[in-house]
């Protein structure tokens, strides 16, 4: 069964229902959200009754709880232990938005694995591996998903045995996965043409289990330029063909396949979510041009 949504919004006005709202307008069967703003750690209180009204919602359209993903804010890094009381207040966080997520009723969180601002990868990976084992305990059911990185600036987990070296640093290693990211992989140097590659040495090394995530993006960028600009599905050097591949491939069938795309201007004033014609496509194995 093909699992594929998108990013959608979560506010505090209508919840959990108004995220399950819109991924059910994109014809989505899952879904990816931040509980908070995506570039900040300011949290809301969760509105109880929008999260059972979405629940209902998601039960009357076989949505399982298994396949939505939920995403860490971006500014959280814990390969930086520079500044010692900023690195606690990101495991601090962390730890909060765990238990918020497991109170939500969830359990997977997509998570970057960090930046080593002024400090050695080694030792940025070491940091990571510390920040993981201080978060990460049996108190819920949340797994953390370190994401592939298109090796930006400083980035860390832009490889395969990168993200093999955090993973076997981490104590409690069933709350610990990973999701790659096509436009992230792309740009760190993986032809997604030949993802099977890819999925051999991710399997031997670390193993295909692991991966409980797919960002499906297109890319702005040509491969190994370690950029991270996404772009619409078909419309960057990926290609829709490639992208359908990965959709379709047997090895990541049942896993959650998420759309991050840009939002799309096409011959009006405002910009408008391209999810479900992207969707649509996918589902019809066939590219429709839907912006020009």
């Amino acid at each position: 069964m093909l699992i594929l949504g998108s990013h959608v919004g979560f506010n505090n006005k209508d919840g959990l229902l108004g995220s399950v709202e819109e991924a059910l307008s994109y014809n989505a069967n899952t879904f990816m959200f931040y509980t908070g703003p995506a570039q900040s750690t300011i949290r809301s209180k969760i509105n109880e009754e929008k999260t059972y009204e979405g629940y209902k919602l998601m039960a009357e359209n076989n949505i399982n709880n298994d396949n939505v993903i939920v995403h860490a804010p971006y500014i959280v890094n814990l390969a930086n232990r520079n500044q010692e009381d900023k690195f606690n207040f990101y495991i601090d966080f962390l730890k909060e938005e765990l238990n918020r997520i497991n109170n939500l009723g969830f359990n997977k969180m997509v998570l970057h694995p960090g930046s080593a601002v002024n400090v050695s990868r080694e030792d940025g990976i070491k940091n990571i591996i510390d920040g993981l084992n201080k978060v990460l305990d049996n108190d819920n059911n949340v797994t953390i998903l370190l994401e592939t990185m298109a090796g930006k600036g400083n980035e860390l987990g832009v490889n395969i045995n990168e993200i093999k070296t955090i993973i076997d640093g981490v104590k409690y290693k069933d709350k610990i996965a990973v999701c790659i990211d096509t436009c992230h992989l792309n740009d760190s140097g993986i032809d997604i043409n030949k993802l099977d590659d890819y999925l051999d040495e991710f399997d031997k090394i670390i193993g295909i289990n692991k991966i409980k995530c797919v960002h499906i993006n297109d890319s702005m960028n040509p491969i190994s330029s370690h950029k991270d600009r996404h772009q619409n599905i078909g419309y960057g050097t990926i290609g829709f063909d490639a992208l359908c591949n990965v959709v379709y491939n047997k090895r990541l069938e049942g896993i959650p396949m998420i759309l991050e795309t840009p939002w799309v201007n096409r011959n009006t004033s405002e910009e408008y979510p391209p999810y479900k014609q992207e969707i649509e496509n996918f589902r019809n194995k066939k590219f429709i041009d839907f912006i020009q």
